[in-house]
């Protein structure tokens, strides 16, 4: 008896990778992403708080910081679920969603916007 071969879902997001994304936007290259992997998430949201503060005098009052942290987690995290998976199934399941729920998430947080021109390969 021969061996079945499972038929792999191959959805539009095969082709997502927010590093290629940044590459080609000129944002990211092999020498920063090694750097950038030394650190911990920390402090990266550290420095980028610190660096934004910087460009906008040195203060960030009156910027809800703290009360956006979950929106802003949500939406990297989705993001990051469509760049490691095929297909929405595949990227529902990565997270313990159903597909409905994600779907209902990536349009709220609009995060297929952000791959847009990687639709086109």
């Amino acid at each position: 008896m021969g061996r079945v071969k499972k038929k792999r879902i191959q959805g539009k997001n095969k082709y997502y990778s927010i590093s290629n994304k940044l590459r080609k936007e000129n944002k990211s290259h092999d020498e920063f992403e090694v750097m950038l992997n030394n650190l911990t998430l920390e402090e990266i949201i550290g420095l980028k708080l610190e660096l934004a503060a910087k460009s906008a005098g040195g203060y960030l009052y009156g910027i809800p910081i703290f009360s956006a942290v979950p929106y802003l987690v949500k939406d990297a995290i989705l993001k990051y679920s469509l760049s490691a998976t095929r297909s929405k199934k595949e990227a529902a399941r990565f997270l313990g969603i159903n597909l409905e729920n994600f779907k209902k998430l990536i349009k709220k947080y609009d995060t297929e916007s952000y791959f847009k021109e990687l639709d086109n390969i």
